[in-house]
């Protein structure tokens, strides 16, 4: 029986194949739910949810609905045991990929690739972003500092002067060229520079960048 933490790895091969070239991040809050793997590409951000075989459907409707409103596109990804009724389970525009253990490895099946997501939002979407990267945005479009303003008034600020096409370009840079080892100290100066105290560094998990 594959686990979570037998399918990840090899998944990453896989889409790098599909896809060419990606950023991956895992673990990423969105709502109230948290996606297992989030894929960047030039154009746009694909959600994905694991199930394996020994994942069931209990928290599936809620996680659909969160997903739904941060990623452009979206996958499931699940065991032999669920093959056969996970399109009952998720929406028509999802992809579905199975897997199957094959010599004891993780062997891929693209069941169907998914379609553009309708129910998107973009304001979500940049609230992603850390403020740091909510600047670079303002600079590279001319904007207008904001700095006694909120992240939202910001993202609603960029969602009124931008073109949604140029902000979904960007965005995806700006997650493409996130950098966890000097992320915390960008953000820290920036609180500093705008009279804010610095938060504590956490620990985060390995992101994997395929390119």
């Amino acid at each position: 029986m594959l686990l979570d933490k037998d399918i990840r790895e090899p998944l990453f091969d896989f889409l790098e194949e599909q896809y060419g070239k990606t950023r991956i991040l895992e673990e990423k809050q969105i709502g109230k739910s948290r996606a297992d793997v989030v894929m960047i590409t030039p154009e746009a951000l694909y959600g994905i949810e694991i199930k394996s075989d020994a994942d069931t459907y209990t928290r599936l409707s809620r996680q659909i609905k969160d997903y739904n409103n941060y990623y452009d596109y979206n996958y499931v990804v699940v065991g032999s045991s669920h093959a056969m009724h996970i399109e009952e389970h998720v929406p028509e525009w999802w992809g579905i990929i199975t897997v199957d253990e094959v010599e004891v490895k993780p062997d891929f099946y693209m069941v169907r690739k998914p379609l553009e997501n309708p129910k998107v939002e973009l304001k979500k979407q940049l609230s992603l972003l850390w403020r740091p990267e909510l600047v670079h945005m303002q600079e590279l479009n001319e904007m207008p500092k904001y700095k006694a303003e909120s992240k939202l008034f910001v993202i609603e600020k960029i969602l009124l002067k931008i073109p949604e096409d140029r902000i979904k370009l960007q965005l995806c840079e700006e997650l493409f060229q996130r950098d966890y080892d000097t992320i915390a100290e960008i953000i820290n100066q920036y609180r500093m520079e705008n009279g804010q105290k610095p938060r504590r560094r956490k620990k985060r998990r390995k992101r994997k960048t395929i390119c």
